[in-house]
């Protein structure tokens, strides 16, 4: 019987460009830093953000049309999500202009999720579900938006980023409650099957 790999011998291209999302989000911690309310930095910022978010769909194309599809990308994939977006919330909050509960409230659901995973990785890897990719797709809409320079845009866009945000803030709360439970039935269902 063959033995999976250890994670960190799972490199291939799908996995690359995951590690790249992450190498990404320091620079846009950079961009927003030397920016701030810049009008044209924070439209580099917003766009940086955007480029960096969508190879989300390059690495899970990559890995599924090659059939390279590995536990590290399951494992690292959400985890470059969650940095992204959460750079780009504290720089946000930082700026003033995105109240602190709601990047407190999005990133304590993302690195309790995190930290969750890892505690059962020895069991199973917990993939990205369905809702976890709506929340997430709804966050980089929503971010997007609140990146660019607001104060010179139309007032619809402006409700737009906050709708898209508060609409992603109540969807990002109840995956999270949703991963839980999951976590909780697959911790008892091990329990199980080590009683036997």
């Amino acid at each position: 019987m063959n033995q999976p790999r250890p994670l960190l011998l799972q490199w291939n291209a799908a996995n690359a460009v995951t590690a790249i999302r992450v190498v990404l989000a320091p620079v846009l911690a950079v961009v927003l830093a030397m920016g701030g309310t810049e009008p044209a930095w924070r439209w580099i910022a917003a766009a940086l953000f955007l480029a960096t978010a969508l190879t989300d769909r390059l690495d899970g194309h990559l890995a599924r049309s090659r059939n390279t599809v590995t536990d590290l990308g399951k494992l690292l994939d959400p985890i470059a999500d969650k940095l992204l977006i959460g750079v780009a919330l504290v720089a946000l909050s930082a700026l003033g202009e995105l109240w602190w509960w709601v990047t407190i409230l999005i990133l304590a659901r993302e690195l309790g999720i995190t930290f969750l995973r890892l505690l059962l990785v020895r069991i199973a890897i917990i993939p990205a579900s369905q809702g976890g990719k709506i929340k997430t797709a709804l966050q980089v809409a929503g971010i997007t938006l609140a990146l660019l320079p607001l104060w010179t845009l139309p007032s619809a866009v402006r409700w737009s980023a906050h709708l898209l945000l508060a609409v992603a803030v109540v969807v990002t709360v109840a995956t999270g409650v949703q991963y839980v439970v999951d976590a909780l039935r697959l911790a008892a269902a091990n329990r199980r099957e080590g009683g036997e």
